[in-house]
């Protein structure tokens, strides 16, 4: 090099490109996996145990993970930034208030008061201590307006109530009473399991007692169990199994409910299910916003297998990260490998080709919790608690408007009027009954007019344009604008996708635009999106996110 050769400024040579390794944020993370496996697919597992140690995700901490899962910095930072439960912070970037307190916007706690519970405690809360944010259904709509603190969660929540919780350090998880694997088996539980092991009752028994019984997919799709087991059986194995409990849509509560009294009643129809798939393992998806869930989980898979009743690592517990999104099956699949949810093109179906590429049966939460039940009472008692050509009891997550809102037991076939009186107590004081969704946010919103509908997949609801879906119902009175709710149900659904197909991401970006404009509905448009939504996006999530919108225009035209 001569004089005049310009001299190069920058990174010295010895440094690679890119963020540099700090020793110290190396060993925080270390600290924070405590040896725990750096398996490609355990990446969101690991995200959230830096999240829960440090209260966020700094960039230097996925500079370090990337180092010790061997993976690129980019690949962990697209897969941290897509869960809204995690808290990417860049370099100049503030860090979070030490406590959160989330407080749910979705459409029953919005009802019940949820602007201005957030608004009285963003005004009152010290900032440099509490962060206060919104979040979509947290999956306690019979107590709203619905909160969390911490890891604490809230029903019927107040602004003074949670500034005290939070100057008394109350945040920390609070599991209710339920009944635990001693109590379960005082009671007979796990006695089918042993029948089945013993070969007693073969699969193909098994298979003819679920359809017998006309056991459906209770999370949404309504697919006759029976038969999915043995679709998945069909093909070659190994094969696996995933349990989604990744219960976000806007009005459902079912899948908490049974996890937070009765758990094994589902751990056991699901080790029942794995058997007859011969499954080599079970995943367990659930989603985050359940902490009191979640630690009943863990002691009790640890219960089990201490008990011998699972081998150790049988069933494996993975925690969502705050993406309604999983909850579509390929997408939860996709979550459980460690990657963004994103759903896949089909085919092939997840029957053949899911979890890490094997064949995989995919059940709710509450599909499985029925099982036992009906191997030991017989298929025909199952079917009989159903309306005519309606078999079956299903459980209804009911909110909103009515005097005892909460989860229901009661027939397929009901309507929601017999709901109303019959299992809720009528409608709450001062309120006439206008309007409710049948299924869900997804699900549409019909007239108080079409209260002798029959509830149950397909049937007199589908021609209506709406679907009964994860069987949550959200009444409305007389008091609420549907125009406003529908907003509310298109703004979750802007919010939620994934943003991997254009009709979806934008379109109900420009639905919400359009519903806020001033002035006369550019209904034209509007109809035009909802088409385009339906014809073209990769999953259910775009395809029915148009379903409220069609409501409001058809039946609620005085809202307008």
């Amino acid at each position: 090099m001569n004089d005049l050769t310009p001299m190069r400024k920058g990174r010295k040579s010895s440094l690679t490109k890119g963020r540099q390794l700090e020793d110290t944020a190396l060993d925080e993370i270390r600290l924070a996996l405590a040896g725990a496996s750096v398996a490609r697919d355990l990446l969101i597992e690991n995200l959230h145990k830096i999240q829960d140690m440090f209260g966020c995700i700094e960039a230097r901490h996925i500079r370090a993970l990337a180092e010790e899962m061997r993976i690129g910095q980019a690949e962990i930072y697209e897969v941290a930034s897509f869960y809204d439960n995690f808290d990417v912070i860049r370099e100049d970037d503030e860090k979070p208030a030490p406590l959160t307190i989330r407080v749910c916007d979705s459409l029953s706690c919005m009802m019940n008061g949820a602007e201005d519970l957030i608004a009285n405690i963003s005004a009152n809360a010290n900032p440099n201590h509490v962060r206060v944010l919104r979040a979509p259904c947290m999956g306690r709509c019979a107590g709203a307006p619905a909160a969390r603190i911490g890891d604490r969660e809230v029903d019927n929540a107040s602004a003074e109530k949670l500034l005290k919780m939070s100057e008394l350090g109350e945040f920390d998880v609070a599991v209710p009473d339920y009944i635990n694997l001693h109590a379960y088996q005082e009671s007979g539980g796990y006695q089918v399991l042993d029948r089945v092991r013993a070969n007693e009752l073969t699969v193909d028994m098994l298979i003819e007692t679920l359809s017998g019984a006309g056991l459906r997919g209770l999370g949404g799709a309504g697919f006759p169990a029976g038969k999915k087991w043995g679709f998945v059986k069909g093909y070659p194995g190994p094969r696996l199994m995933t349990i989604n409990g990744d219960e976000g849509e806007p009005g459902t509560f079912k899948d908490r409910y049974y996890l937070e009294s009765d758990p094994h009643r589902m751990f056991e129809g699901a080790i029942v299910a794995a058997h007859a798939v011969e499954a080599t393992r079970i995943y367990l998806y659930m989603r985050d916003e359940y902490p009191a869930v979640l630690e009943i989980l863990r002691t009790e898979i640890a219960a089990l297998e201490e008990a011998e009743i699972i081998d150790k690592g049988f069933i494996e517990l993975r925690r969502g990260a705050g993406a309604y999104i999983c909850g579509e099956e390929s997408a939860m699949i996709e979550s459980i490998e460690g990657k963004r949810g994103l759903p896949r093109h089909r085919p092939p179906y997840i029957a053949e080709v899911g979890l890490f590429g094997r064949p995989t049966l995919n059940h709710n939460v509450e599909t499985l919790w029925w099982i036992r039940d009906i191997v030991e009472n017989g298929p025909q008692w199952f079917e009989d608690q159903g309306k005519p050509n309606h078999p079956g009891i299903r459980s209804w997550s009911v909110s909103g408007r009515v005097k005892e809102p909460g989860v229901k037991q009661a027939p397929a076939g009901v309507t929601v009027r017999e709901l109303i009186d019959e299992y809720c107590g009528g409608m709450a004081d001062g309120h006439k009954f206008k309007a409710y969704l049948p299924g869900g946010a997804s699900g549409g919103i019909l007239p108080a007019s079409m209260d002798d509908i029959p509830l149950d997949f397909g049937d007199s609801l589908f021609e209506h344009g709406a679907f009964v879906g994860s069987h949550a119902v959200v009444i409305l009175s007389d008091q609420d604008n549907i125009k406003d709710a529908v907003i509310n149900l298109i703004d979750f659904f802007a919010h939620e996708s994934c943003g991997q197909c254009t009709p979806c991401r934008s379109g109900t970006e420009k639905l919400s635009k359009l519903l806020r404009k001033e002035g006369k509905l550019d209904e034209e448009t509007i109809r035009d999106i909802e088409q385009v939504m339906r014809d073209a996006s990769i999953c259910g999530l775009g395809q029915a996110a148009p379903n409220p919108v069609n409501h409001l225009l058809t039946h609620f035209r005085e809202d307008l």
